[in-house]
């Protein structure tokens, strides 16, 4: 279809609900939220997290959902439009494109780890290894000056590939197929997860609360993760609302990408929990090391008696790992390509390619600082942990509490109103809520997040 720019959009609402659902879904809910669910108690931590994934990041992906679709061209000139021709809002814009460099720079790092995860998965490569030696070989892999630079490039191959495509033959159509895929694989390793013999712990770890072990730091940390794991404030999903038909039901639309996500992280945990449980003396507080070390150790323990099993097992949880991070990595350089695409009239192609390789170039900056640039820093950190800060602790706080701004107080009410109920033709019982939020509690919220990650939260607190 086109829009009312002669810009080509979703061909169809199933497939925007997909790809903005796969632009979300991503390493964070396989990988992010089964560490911070192991290292703050589990399933105390959930509930604080679907929480403030229902009154804090789903209302944000809604005002960038509105954003996006009010303009139907870019990020910049919907923001613009939008503000009503304040013209200093347009550099919002900005945001995904420098965002999208950045984060698709080292996120297609560890995304190339899951490749080279698959691929040693593929060629039975764990088989008969011990625990001590994952941890070797994962020090020894990540920190080679040369292979993770080839999965990095093979990453950011496939992902050029998809978005020079075009948004209906490239994003939406690779959503329709992977994101299906990536359900089968995560139902099948549920049920295989569920029938080991201990897996009861798991569940008693997922489902059953314990609120003594809940501090103000757990439930920053579910605020934290609700607010990430829909990727709010990058404007990824701004830019993908700029696709959006105008029948999209932006609330209940995005209550369906909001489920999509949440339920992705849930079965994650049902995978991995109840496989950590299977083993005596490993604890659920793995942290970062849970999916490179400890799960491949685990998968040939639990199914040591069973090597098809083992195997299987293993390939599939690898490559819902890659999907997984294909599916979020096209909504980076989206942000990115779109803008050059654009503002400078160039082929989506050729924007694609020249996004991808400054990512490569600064990706392989990250790369190498876990091996023989270890020791150059910037501010103290590596490249890897430089663009990860950047990322995570200043522009998605400051991209979200600026979107918050823009639309609870600086957009005009009747505008808002009407492209919520798309111009009146839906009912929406829930918008004056939506306005609530996003004009008082979801500002609040993120700059608690912003002060607690940069460390000043307990400073303030302390104060009073």
């Amino acid at each position: 279809m086109a829009n009312n720019t002669n810009q080509a959009g979703f061909a169809s609402k199933l497939g925007a609900i997909l790809a903005a659902a796969g632009s979300a879904v991503g390493l964070g809910n396989v990988w992010r939220f089964p560490t911070e669910t192991g290292t703050n108690g589990g399933a105390a931590f959930i509930l604080i997290y679907l929480l403030f994934m229902v009154l804090l990041a789903m209302p944000i992906m809604i005002a960038e959902f509105a954003i996006g679709r009010h303009g139907q061209k870019n990020v910049s000139y919907s923001f613009e439009k939008m503000s009503g021709g304040k013209k200093w809002w347009k550099y919002m814009g900005l945001v995904p494109v420098v965002s999208g460099f950045l984060v698709l720079s080292y996120y297609a790092v560890v995304a190339g780890w899951t490749l080279e995860y698959a691929f040693q998965a593929g060629i039975n490569g764990f088989a008969g290894k011990m625990g001590t030696q994952f941890a070797d070989d994962f020090q020894a892999f990540s920190s080679d000056p040369l292979k993770p630079l080839i999965w990095l490039f093979f990453m950011l191959s496939l992902t050029f590939g998809i978005v020079a495509m075009g948004v209906q033959k490239g994003i939406e159509r690779g959503a329709k197929i992977m994101m299906p895929i990536l359900f089968i694989f995560i139902a099948v390793l549920v049920v295989c997860s569920l029938m080991l013999p201990d897996a009861s712990l798991g569940l008693t770890f997922l489902l059953k609360p314990d609120f003594s072990k809940v501090t103000g730091a757990t439930a920053l940390s579910a605020m934290g993760q609700a607010f990430f794991s829909l990727s709010v404030g990058l404007c990824c999903l701004c830019t993908y609302a700029c696709y959006f038909r105008k029948d999209i039901d932006l609330i209940k639309d995005g209550f369906s990408v909001a489920s999509i996500d949440t339920l992705v992280a849930l079965m994650s945990g049902l995978i991995i929990f109840p496989a950590v449980y299977s083993i005596p003396g490993l604890q659920p507080d793995a942290g970062p090391s849970l999916v490179f070390i400890t799960l491949p150790s685990v998968f040939q323990q639990v199914f040591g008696g069973m090597p098809a099993v083992a195997y299987l097992f293993s390939l599939m949880f690898y490559l819902l790992l890659v999907m997984a991070a294909l599916t979020s990595s096209i909504s980076m350089l989206e942000m990115s390509a779109v803008y050059f695409h654009k503002k400078w009239k160039i082929t989506r192609p050729q924007a694609s390619l020249g996004v991808s390789l400054v990512c490569l170039v600064l990706g392989t900056a990250c790369s190498l600082s876990f091996g023989i640039w270890k020791d150059v820093t910037v501010f103290g950190m590596g490249f890897f942990d430089l663009f990860d800060f950047l990322v995570a602790k200043f522009i998605m706080p400051i991209g979200g509490f600026l979107t918050c701004i823009f639309l609870g107080w600086v957009v005009d009410e009747k505008v808002l109103r009407s492209e919520i109920t798309n111009e009146g033709t839906l009912k929406q019982p829930l918008y004056p809520v939506f306005r609530f939020i996003i004009r008082y509690f979801a500002p609040v919220c993120i700059l608690m997040i912003f002060l607690n990650e940069l460390g000043l939260f307990k400073v303030i607190v302390g104060l009073f």
